[in-house]
């Protein structure tokens, strides 16, 4: 009987029992890396995509309806643990051995990718709709061409930086009709921002991680860095929270798929294709969340949100052409 470890482009094949991963210390891996491959997409990789974009465009749905008896808090906490033993089950992600001086990456990694965005979305989604959250998720392809622009020394080519500017204008169009609603609609809508701006890094930061090691390995150890980030603030909500079956069945939902299959998922194909071309995820997500916001919780878009909606997609898009 055999297994294959993710982190390999092809697969590497192992005999059954043997440590997956054995890790020989070397020097500290680089912030982020470029992908594998730069050619078309593979079968492969657009099945990472489409797992990764259905499932987490339905997370914000999903946030909204544990948000009905949970606080915020507990919300951010369960997913991370649900989607923690998830993970768990697979043997793979705990007999992958981590070189100590790559722990303190997947501690910051932890908090970036994981526990700072699973806190602030629900706390936006007490002020913005489920559909506006994810709609400002397609700015995340932008933040993290320009992230890797930076960390990897190259500017960014004509068609990147037409696509920044076009998806800029997007998110504030997206944006406004928020920022027109109030203080805290205004706040909700920030702190969505300030979730996509943390994605843009995460994204960056795990193409290095994931080459070396592989997803499982890595995401198992950021939940367990990401739990212990979140605890603090869900022992604070308990108190105000009420465990009724939907809600709670919500957060199970979205913590074993959300936090569990479509970051495995991600991870791989950043590591497989980059962090630019990889974060092609987010494309998808706002379309995903838009929908199932209409659908089962009856939310009113903005036109104009939605016409920031064809402008991000169609930054992102521009950004993730070849060409220089």
């Amino acid at each position: 009987m055999t297994a294959i470890r993710d982190g390999d482009a092809a697969g590497e094949i192992l005999p059954a029992g043997e440590v997956l991963a054995s890790v020989t210390p070397v020097k500290r891996l680089p912030v982020t890396a470029e992908g594998r491959s730069d050619a078309a997409f593979a079968p492969f990789d657009w099945l990472l995509i489409l797992v990764a974009s259905a499932v987490w465009g339905a997370s914000f749905l999903l946030i909204a309806e544990g948000l009905e008896t949970l606080e915020p808090g507990v919300v951010a906490f369960g997913r991370l643990a649900f989607g923690f033993l998830a993970v768990s089950l697979v043997p793979q992600a705990r007999r992958t051995k981590i070189d100590p001086i790559d722990r303190s990456r997947i501690v910051v990694l932890g908090f970036v990718w994981l526990a700072a965005p699973m806190m602030l979305f629900p706390i936006a989604e007490q002020w913005v709709s489920s559909a506006v959250a994810g709609m400002l998720n397609g700015a995340v392809p932008l933040v993290a061409a320009l992230v890797a622009s930076v960390l990897l020394r190259r500017a960014p080519g004509r068609n990147q930086l037409a696509g920044l500017a076009v998806g800029f204008l997007g998110v504030v169009a997206i944006s406004l009709p928020s920022m027109q609603g109030g203080s805290k609609t205004a706040l909700g809508a920030s702190l969505v921002l300030l979730a996509v701006v943390s994605y843009g890094f995460a994204g960056n930061f795990i193409v290095p991680l994931q080459q070396r090691y592989g997803s499982l390995a890595v995401i198992w150890r950021a939940q367990m860095a990401g739990l212990v980030f979140t605890a603090p603030y869900a022992l604070i909500g308990m108190p105000d929270s009420s465990l009724a079956v939907k809600p709670v069945l919500a957060v199970v939902v979205l913590g074993a798929l959300g936090t569990g299959l479509a970051f495995a998922a991600a991870g791989t194909l950043f590591g497989r294709v980059g962090a630019t071309r990889g974060s092609v995820i987010g494309y998808l997500i706002p379309v995903v969340a838009l929908a199932l916001g209409v659908v089962f919780r009856d939310e009113h878009v903005a036109a104009l949100a939605i016409g920031g909606l064809v402008l991000v997609l169609g930054g992102a898009w521009l950004t993730s052409r070849s060409g220089r």
